[in-house]
């Protein structure tokens, strides 16, 4: 057993009451007659009586359906949980509904390095979902339609979203700057009716045009209906509709009235084979799912909300969870280090944001640059800060406690886009202890398991969720048998949910994420499959066959090696490491490149012919070279020894 990690910060008597979470928890023990000594007490009723848990997350938010459930969850079992059969609602309709009551209050304020700083009142978020949800109808699109996006993180994103989702529809998303093989790996699969995109966008002071790319996205996507164009880098193109036109007309707001479980949109997490996961995810379980993070987050409609996240990141679905309180969303578009790593924080001091949160990899950025927030501009208004991503260092909690605020709710969160939520997170009744997340988010059954999948206190084991979700995805699209699913999640302990990620519970209910326990990148909180590198590199013809491993690990620097075996007569020269460079940045994201790229003369493989990334990847970060692997397994032990000096030289 670890010894308790020290506190560094402690909630005031009055904020801790004053909060969300004791709200709703004085509200559950007045609903049921039970008393709750601490928050470990009702996180163990909540994933005991996981019917009555959600139905009060129902009551509580006073959700609204137009016909009730016929009951709350049909069995527990995963996958294949039904929840809240027979109800029928539209998680847009619940988005929005904040705007009833304070129309000409601020909804959403945007910071963009290519339009400048916006503001959008509630009126004008609803007139323009209200205005292009009737041009979508008009234009043929209706329930179960697929509608695709390539848009940063503006509030173009959010209507378009928010209209799909509207009239039954469903969407899905694309970060601007994502190579167009990897954006045709995703929309493929799902055969868009609608494509809408931004053509270009500015980034660290840079214009980026994207007009060829978009056009050659949109001809090889032969079910779309209509195009819709916002217009940066040039005129409009011929067939493509502009968007300005398609937000400014008079409409009523409507809403399609859906089943629970009707696909809302659909995400994508890459596993290390095939083409990237989609993932659909339903109106109602979102809905509970972001309603019950507000608990953690201490959330309501007097915050003001930003999260730096690109729209490619399961973050920038967050945003909803904000928005849906009635909080004020500051979007941020742009680089956060232009022109210099203060630059979000000015944004936070100038829009008096209450709730900041950023990815653990920008927090590590700004203590190496030396920057000093808290002492340089006023942030007194900021209160709540939150981290994901990765894992944040000791050294980042003592970073945001010297240089943000002694006084600052510090609450980093894990989770994913496979639930579109956090399995441990926050909660400002508590204190804060360095490198720990506070707890289990309330109806996760989240534990530690050993390889023996028996569940571990005070060590490190694999992440796993025993108990359904109502947001655990529906289905892959287009995975027919389930087979996919069920090989992403369940084929380590039959029934119950495996996630990917190293983690250890405290005795007190806390927790630590060490890093990925699989073979899947990690950079910077984005995820990616490693198929989808190996794709662009070995599409090179000087490159035979390749192998990439993310070492991410707590307390260390990320860094993601590519080891590659070249064709006869080739040389790894600097041009050869900057054409594998411009692959990966051309057909997947310069998000994903490198840190080193190494020659080797095999990769190794199992009898099967399987590329062995988990043990080249445990090997090392420092695992015993005897342990990893069985060399009867591979087709080609003698491989494994190039690795072996590899790690010993690096180690």
């Amino acid at each position: 057993m670890t010894e308790p990690r020290p506190i560094l910060w402690s909630p005031t008597p009055k904020r801790a009451q004053a909060s969300r979470m004791a709200d709703f928890t004085r509200w559950v023990e007045q609903r049921t007659g039970q008393s709750f000594g601490n928050y470990n007490d009702l996180w163990q009723w909540s994933v005991a009586e996981l019917e009555d848990f959600w139905q009060s997350i129902w009551d509580y938010f006073q959700l609204e359906a137009s016909t009730p459930a016929d009951q709350i969850l049909t069995k527990r079992v995963q996958p294949g949980a039904e929840w809240f059969p027979g109800a029928r609602l539209n998680w847009a309709q619940h988005m929005l509904r904040p705007g009833r009551a304070h129309p000409d209050q601020i909804a959403l304020v945007s910071h963009s390095e290519t339009f400048g700083r916006s503001e959008l009142t509630w009126a004008e978020l609803q007139a323009q979902v209200a205005s292009l949800a009737a041009e979508l109808r008009t234009m043929g699109v209706g329930a179960g339609d697929r509608v695709v996006a390539i848009l940063p993180n503006t509030p173009a994103s959010i209507i378009a979203c928010l209209a799909t989702a509207s009239i039954g529809a469903i969407w899905s998303l694309c970060a601007p700057d994502m190579g167009h093989v990897a954006i045709l790996d995703r929309f493929k699969q799902i055969e868009p009716a609608v494509l809408i995109a931004q053509d270009g966008y500015v980034h660290a002071g840079n214009s980026v045009d994207r007009r060829e790319v978009i056009q050659q996205i949109s001809a090889e996507l032969p079910t779309l209906k209509a195009r819709i164009m916002i217009p940066v880098a040039g005129d409009l193109p011929i067939g493509w509709s502009n968007w300005d036109d398609l937000t400014c007309k008079a409409a009523k707001l409507t809403f399609e009235r859906v089943a629970f479980s009707h696909p809302l949109w659909v995400v994508y997490s890459s596993g290390t084979t095939g083409n990237p996961k989609p993932i659909v995810h339903g109106h109602g379980g979102i809905l509970l799912e972001g309603c019950k993070q507000t608990l953690h987050q201490d959330l309501s409609h007097r915050d003001r909300f930003c999260w730096l996240t690109s729209s490619g990141w399961v973050m920038w679905n967050v945003q909803f969870v904000a928005l849906g309180q009635g909080a004020r969303v500051v979007m941020h578009d742009g680089a956060p280090n232009h022109p210099d790593m203060l630059a979000l924080w000015r944004i936070a001091a100038e829009e008096g944001l209450t709730y900041l949160g950023v990815g653990a990899a920008f927090v590590t950025a700004c203590a190496k640059a030396g920057i000093r927030p808290g002492h340089e501009l006023d942030l007194s208004a900021l209160i709540s800060l939150g981290t994901t991503g990765s894992p944040l260092t000791a050294d980042g909690y003592d970073w945001i406690y010297g240089q943000i605020s002694s006084d600052i709710w510090l609450a980093p969160i894990s989770g994913g886009t496979d639930i579109c939520g956090a399995f441990v997170t926050g909660n400002v009744m508590l204190p804060v202890r360095a490198g720990e997340m506070q707890c289990r988010s309330l109806g996760c059954a989240v534990r530690s398991f050993d390889a023996l999948g028996q569940e571990v206190i005070g060590e490190v084991g694999e992440l796993v969720c025993t108990e359904p979700l109502p947001s655990m995805p529906l289905f892959f699209w287009g995975d027919e048998d389930g087979h996919r699913l069920h090989d992403s999640y369940y084929d380590t302990y039959p029934g119950i949910w495996r996630h990917g990620d190293w983690i250890e519970i405290t005795a007190d209910g806390g927790s630590v994420i060490y890093g990925r326990s699989d073979a899947t990148i990690n950079r910077k909180g984005l995820r990616l499959g490693s198929s989808e590198i190996y794709q662009a590199v070995e599409g090179l013809d000087e490159i035979l066959d390749s192998l990439v491993v993310d070492l991410e690990f707590l307390g260390r620097d990320s860094f993601m090696p590519l080891f590659v075996v070249l064709a006869e007569g080739q040389v790894l020269n600097q041009t050869l490491k900057d054409r594998i460079n411009e692959a990966i940045r051309t057909s997947v994201s310069p998000r994903f490149l490198p840190n080193e790229i190494v020659a080797v003369a095999e990769i190794p493989r199992t009898l099967s012919g399987k590329k062995l990334e988990v043990p080249v990847k445990k090997l090392l970060l420092g695992a015993d070279p005897e342990t990893v692997v069985n060399r009867d397994s591979m087709s080609n032990p003698l491989s494994f020894d190039t690795f072996i000096a590899y790690a010993r030289n690096r180690n």
